[in-house]
């Protein structure tokens, strides 16, 4: 199967504190990755540079096939809004749009043409179960109901890589339960690829892999 995601040798510090030692990670196509690990692990940094947020001191991420550590900034941004979906604790929303117009933000910054985007925003919307609430703005909404629209918006561009750090952190246990049972809908509807950060074991156990990781390393 195809690798998305190729870490290599990845090593990150902050001053004198060595926060990722040496980290290596490959997955799959169409796989569903967790990574777990007590608070100060590494684990959201880990992430953060597999999202080409923040670059590593040394060490290689491949996405897709296309070295990210060798872009430079603006290719780097452009590369990140179109092969990478993010997925957060909290939506990030903006508060003065609807979920539609929230959804396809990302299209139209990446100069997708226009009546495709909100073709795709409306799929996903629908796809989600969230097109009845197309119309209405985020504080209109329940929680669950945000994190769908975010991931709505995460999967406009059909990235390559979906990304989560603890989606589902700050929900009640029915929409916990429905948000995570969403990265595998979407992994069997679009062969999507998802690495999840999370403290919850549920979902941990969920995916086809868990990766542990415990001061700056994969156990």
């Amino acid at each position: 199967m195809k690798s998305m995601i190729e870490v290599c040798g990845v090593r990150k510090s902050y001053g004198e504190l060595e926060v990722l030692k040496g980290v290596s990670l490959d997955v799959s196509q169409g796989e569903v990755v967790s990574i777990v690990g007590a608070s100060g692990a590494g684990k959201t940094t880990l992430l953060q540079i597999i999202g080409t947020l923040s670059r590593p001191d040394r060490g290689t991420v491949t996405i897709d096939g296309i070295h990210a550590e060798m872009l430079a900034d603006k290719d780097l941004s452009r590369f990140r809004n179109d092969k990478i979906g993010f997925v957060f604790q909290f939506h990030h929303l903006l508060p003065e749009f609807t979920a539609f117009e929230n959804v396809c933000i990302p299209g139209y910054i990446g100069g997708r043409d226009r009546d495709k985007v909100e073709a795709r925003a409306k799929e996903l919307l629908d796809m989600l179960g969230m097109s009845g609430r197309a119309l209405h703005k985020p504080a209109e909404m329940s929680g669950g109901e945000q994190q769908r629209v975010a991931i709505a918006r995460a999967l406009i561009n059909s990235p390559a890589v979906l990304l989560a750090d603890e989606p589902s952190g700050n929900l009640d246990s029915k929409n916990r339960d429905e948000i995570h049972k969403l990265f595998f809908t979407l992994r069997d509807t679009l062969g999507q690829t998802v690495v999840v950060v999370t403290h919850d074991e549920s979902l941990a156990a969920m995916a086809d892999r868990k990766i542990v990781m415990s001061d700056g390393m994969i156990l």
